[in-house]
């Protein structure tokens, strides 16, 4: 157990799993850098094949913990950091999604290769809406997986995406029954490891592509991203949020 996540390794599989039911597996800084140290551990062990993402309790990830997040510049750095390590992460990544995805537990799965929701998961983006910009690079993967009017829907207006959508968008693998969720997730795992791990390699290389327009990306809006989160929009964004108000925003 590490700060609320929790690490197992099977058979050349880490699961990587977010282990805050209460808070609906909200991010804070110490879970960030848990996540970015084991992916630094599985990327350079060579017993390690495949890294599994899940969560526990009934929702994947609700994004960032705002309190954490605004109480200094560390949450923020961790979760950048975090970004960056999964966006580099040179080997193969599944997901099992139930439940809310929110923010960065949307973001982050741009990132996964294989995504396999619960009937009942929910995809939201929700960064305009707080006065914010998207991160992950996901203004650049959003798009380029599901097509500008989707990806729109979801950015501009932070409108949620269900599990049929996203699997009909293509940000999702396959829905399976929440029942089997985890299992299923992690047997394809165990598939991957059963792949002959030199041509599963370079063919995810290849399929990623050059990652310079990827890097440039998630690093212009990380610049963005701090901008705006010191921005008045933003700072009501937050307060409305904490107050259970609606934002009311001053047009330029």
């Amino acid at each position: 157990m590490r700060d609320s996540i929790t690490i197992t390794q099977t058979a050349g599989v880490m699961e990587i799993r977010l282990d805050r039911p209460d808070k609906k597996n909200a991010l804070t800084g110490p879970m960030y850098r848990a996540m970015t140290a084991a992916l630094a551990d599985a990327s350079a062990r060579s017993d390690i094949g495949v890294v599994l993402f899940s969560g526990v309790g009934d929702a994947f990830c609700a994004g960032n913990d705002l309190k954490d997040f605004m109480a200094g510049p560390e949450g923020g750095a961790a979760a950048f950091a975090f970004i960056r390590a999964i966006a580099a992460f040179d080997k193969p990544v599944v997901a099992a999604v139930q439940g809310l995805a929110v923010g960065v537990g949307t973001t982050m799965l741009f990132h996964c290769d294989l995504i396999y929701a619960a009937p009942d998961a929910r995809f939201i983006m929700p960064f305009v809406n707080l006065g914010l910009v998207p991160e992950a690079g996901s203004s650049l993967l959003a798009p380029a997986t599901m097509g500008h009017a989707r990806a729109a829907a979801m950015l501009l207006l932070g409108e949620p995406m269900d599990a049929d959508a996203a699997d009909r968008a293509g940000l999702v693998t396959a829905i399976v029954p929440a029942a089997a969720l985890l299992d299923h997730a992690r047997a394809k795992a165990a598939a991957l490891m059963a792949r002959p791990p030199r041509a599963l390699a370079a063919t995810r290389r290849l399929m990623k592509g050059d990652p310079a327009a990827l890097i440039a990306r998630i690093e212009e809006e990380a610049r963005l991203f701090r901008e705006t989160l010191a921005s008045p929009e933003a700072q009501e964004a937050f307060a409305a949020f904490f107050e259970k108000r609606p934002p009311l925003f001053r047009r330029p």
